[in-house]
């Protein structure tokens, strides 16, 4: 226990927020996808976005979605709840979001032993920002991002 308060506290500032917004925020979107399902899920974050603050500096936004990604998959492993790739791809796209980093949602199915199978995973400038293995090229993904909604009716 000592050992990974260590290595929190030897994270910079910036780093740790991001570990504690997932933490909080992982378990949280799990339970509204589950009840709530993946539209109603993303409207409700969407609305808690701006478009204001865009980062347009490109080597520092590929630092802070880098890291944000990571602290994601930390917040993943170090959590109580292990979240779907859905759930942990709307907490990324949402964290950068927020830090006005734009992103995009994937999703991507395959059939394997006669089973479908789906994936979620977040885009920026084309490259897979939570799958450092791109687990994602063994699916095939949807045409459209789900980065944005479609127009109220």
């Amino acid at each position: 226990m000592w050992e990974r308060f260590r290595r929190f506290s030897a994270l910079e500032r910036p780093a740790r927020s991001l570990f504690l917004r997932a933490i909080v925020l992982l378990p949280l979107v799990t339970l509204s996808l589950r009840w709530r399902g993946f539209r109603a899920t993303q409207a409700t974050l969407q609305r808690f976005l701006s478009n204001d603050n865009q980062q347009t500096d490109a080597a520092l936004v590929r630092g802070v979605a880098a890291m944000t990604a990571r602290m994601v998959n930390a917040a993943d492993r170090r959590g109580l709840v292990h979240p779907s790739c859905l759930a942990k791809s709307l907490t990324l796209w949402w964290l950068l979001g927020r830090q006005g980093i734009s992103s995009h949602m994937r999703i991507g199915i395959r059939k394997k032993k006669g089973k479908f199978e789906a994936h979620a995973w977040v885009e920026r400038d084309g490259t897979a920002l939570n799958e450092p293995d791109e687990h994602h090229h063994h699916y095939a993904a949807f045409d459209a991002a789900f980065s944005s909604l479609p127009p109220e009716q």
